[in-house]
């Protein structure tokens, strides 16, 4: 049971970060809200990070399932800042700056791609 606990403690906070995520866009609508959870969970992640690093049994419901649903751009930040913090400055640069240009370019890509289809 130990090895599947954290599997449904993941799921469980996904899927109450995904319909937070989705509610906040409903009501405030994108850009502005989804720019709004990427900060508000790249801070959460941050907070949480503190108190569950002693407390590893709480860290998949919270950090990888609630902020993984609610934004995986917290988990992003806090592996650029871990990054930085081991005395990695241009592997963080590069993380940090390799996944937005990245992603831009897949997401650009991808809607090309879905926008030639019939």
């Amino acid at each position: 049971m130990s090895t599947i606990a954290p599997f449904l403690q993941v799921a469980l906070g996904g899927a109450i970060g995904s319909v937070l995520r989705h509610l906040a866009v409903s009501a405030f609508g994108a850009p502005w809200a989804v720019i709004a959870i990427n900060v508000s969970g790249s801070f959460a992640i941050g907070i949480l990070l503190v108190p569950l690093s002693g407390r590893p049994g709480l860290s998949p419901l919270l950090m990888t399932g609630l902020l993984g649903g609610f934004t995986t751009f917290s988990a992003f930040s806090l592996d650029s800042l871990r990054l930085w913090e081991a005395g990695r400055p241009l592997a963080a640069t590069l993380y940090a700056g390799g996944s937005v240009a990245l992603s831009l370019v897949a997401v650009t890509l991808g809607v090309a791609i879905a926008r030639s289809l019939p």
